[in-house]
């Protein structure tokens, strides 16, 4: 495992792009901080660049870098062994295409291994998004992802290629009045 986060944050550093695993699905990620490379996984999906992609740090630590305000109401929501994105407003020092119009940001703290020492060596967020072309199939398996993708990123971690993908995290979004409101279960 060291050695693949070593070869992974090589190609994070110089704004490429990793296939890897994570807490949910196989996922396209990038440097949450690095503009460029926020481009290159909307161009290699083919998708909006409307359509939000959600992002992965350490620990509630490294969140409150990214994120000013963290109602205490979330707490719980954080702490849930269950994989959960929340969406939150005003985030600060991430690319802005990783900003929503709406000056959002989505942000999951990964319960996994790998994702959770490659965040922590890296020092940065990184994008978590579905290893698939957009409003295609998410891919449960590493052998069901699409040759396109695999050709397209610039490393593919060689752990966990034989798990399957539950499902990806249930998703909340923090009202403009802290109200928590549901948009995936």
């Amino acid at each position: 495992m060291i050695s693949e986060i070593k070869k992974t944050i090589k190609v994070l550093k110089r704004g490429g792009l990793i296939l890897y695993p994570t807490d949910t699905v196989w996922g396209i990620g990038c440097d949450a901080t690095n503009t460029d490379a926020v481009k290159n996984i909307y161009k290699i999906k083919n998708r909006p660049s409307e359509k939000a992609l959600i992002c992965l740090v350490e620990d509630i630590k490294m969140l409150k870098k990214y994120i000013s305000n963290i109602p205490k109401e979330i707490n719980h929501l954080i702490n849930d062994p269950t994989p959960t994105t929340i969406i939150y407003n005003d985030p600060k020092n991430i690319a802005k295409n990783l900003v929503g119009s709406d000056n959002t940001l989505a942000i999951r703290i990964p319960r996994h291994l790998f994702s959770q020492r490659l965040i922590a060596e890296y020092g940065k967020p990184i994008v978590s998004t579905s290893a698939n072309i957009n409003k295609n199939k998410t891919p449960k398996v590493f052998s069901e992802i699409s040759s396109s993708i695999l050709e397209g990123v610039d490393h593919v971690v060689n752990l966990e290629k034989e798990k399957i993908g539950i499902m990806p995290s249930r998703i909340f979004k923090i009202g403009d009045n802290g109200k928590i409101l549901t948009i995936r279960k």
